[in-house]
């Protein structure tokens, strides 16, 4: 996630001090990624480095308010036009455990696939359950989060159906060490205590 383009977008919306574009993010995004404020700070310092935001003096109360400059305009209006780029995937801990699980003798695969399952489940019926209620009293700018609720449920499905996948996987790769345990053990001679 590009904390940098976000808050330069909500700059673009109008000028706000640190703690105001942490709410904004939040609020716009159903607090799906809470933002540490440290980091807004971190960010916004960063960014007036690189010439995309300036201080706008305080308001009165000790907030220091930032606003966008034209290269931040610009260098936003890029992200946006941009596709996001899939040439480094984000680290997906879930595949990380799974890929490990599988080549680590004495770990129940199984057991790992059926606990994540439920979760994700239950993580679905609370997203789907968020969606509904929010659709029904839709408000004009419950748009941004019921986006970002979709995209969380359509992950989530997206998870299952592969957990399913990764579930047959094992499912097929024991029938084929029973299958070639069975020829194994049928192709061995007998033993002269075994034909007794």
């Amino acid at each position: 996630m590009s904390i940098r383009h976000s808050l330069l977008a909500l700059l673009q919306d109008q000028p706000r001090y640190g703690y105001q574009l942490r709410v904004e993010f939040e609020n716009r995004t159903g607090a799906t990624w809470p933002l540490n404020i440290g980091q807004v700070y971190t960010t916004l310092d960063r960014l007036e480095r690189d010439g995309l935001v300036s201080k706008d003096g305080d308001d009165g109360e000790g907030h220091v308010i930032y606003s966008i400059t034209d290269a931040g305009k610009a260098e936003v209006g890029n992200w946006f036009a941009a596709p996001v780029e899939r040439n480094n995937p984000p680290r997906n801990e879930l595949a990380i455990k799974l890929a490990l699980a599988v080549t680590i003798p004495g770990v129940d695969v199984q057991g790992i696939i059926q606990a994540q399952r439920v979760a994700s489940i239950r993580a679905l019926q609370d997203y789907t359950k968020a969606r509904r209620d929010t659709a029904t009293s839709q408000r004009p700018g419950d748009t941004a989060w019921l986006l970002v609720i979709d995209s969380l449920i359509f992950q989530t499905e997206a998870e299952v159906r592969w957990l399913d996948l990764c579930e047959a996987r094992m499912v097929q790769q024991a029938q084929a060490r029973r299958t070639s345990i069975g020829v194994t053990e049928a192709a061995a001679p007998l033993s002269t205590d075994s034909r007794r």
